[in-house]
């Protein structure tokens, strides 16, 4: 499989990482940027909606799903499934779009083998002292289940060095700057360019 006019982009984090925000905000800075919208069995939480947040889907049917194929990617976290669509994903990146994928360093092993052009980014808090204050701060989670996402998120971490970029989320506003310069930067890669404006260079060589 291999990447189509749009641009695609791994961003991933331990919990507690401020990876969400981010691509919150980086959605209402650039609209040339998608979220790929994941199918998940976990349950709906308060304040979500199906089909804006995630697909929202039985085990069954994810189950039914990944025997058709149907995901470029897959993974289980704390005993839910997740995956990403093929359909979908190649959609967006057929409109051009540059699409953000919000996945473990599971699924970007897989996403890697799949395209090879992808982008990947990896998000890390400045300190384990402020990953646990925002695990906390949540207010969603007992202590059993804070110290089970904590010990994920060391595992989550030490697989960083496969990524391409690092950010460290101390400042909010410098960590969301960081990560838009990214996708600005990637945009004017000469093969991104000439595809796009090579009406107006044909013109200047003439």
């Amino acid at each position: 499989m291999s990447q189509t006019s749009g641009n695609l982009y791994i961003i991933a984090a331990p919990s507690g990482g401020g990876k969400t925000s981010l691509v919150k905000a980086l959605l209402k800075q650039d609209k040339n940027i998608e979220v790929s919208i994941s199918h998940t069995s976990r349950s709906i939480r308060p304040g979500e909606e199906n089909g804006v947040h995630y697909h929202f889907v039985t085990a069954e049917q994810f189950q039914q799903l990944k025997h058709h194929n149907e995901f470029v990617e897959f993974a289980e976290v704390f005993g839910n499934f997740y995956g990403t669509s093929k359909t979908t994903l190649n959609q967006q990146l057929n409109r051009g779009a540059d699409v953000v994928l919000e996945i473990d360093w599971q699924g970007a092993q897989q996403i890697r083998q799949l395209f090879h052009d992808v982008c990947s980014i990896f998000i890390l808090p400045p300190s384990r002292e402020e990953l646990l204050r925002r695990l906390r701060a949540r207010s969603q989670d007992s202590e059993e289940v804070i110290a089970r996402r904590t010990q994920e998120a060391v595992t989550e971490m030490s697989h960083f060095a496969e990524f391409d970029y690092l950010i460290f989320n101390d400042n909010f506003d410098l960590a969301l700057s960081q990560l838009h310069a990214i996708f600005i930067a990637r945009r004017q890669r000469l093969s991104q360019q000439q595809v796009m404006n090579q009406a107006l260079i044909n013109s200047l060589l003439a």
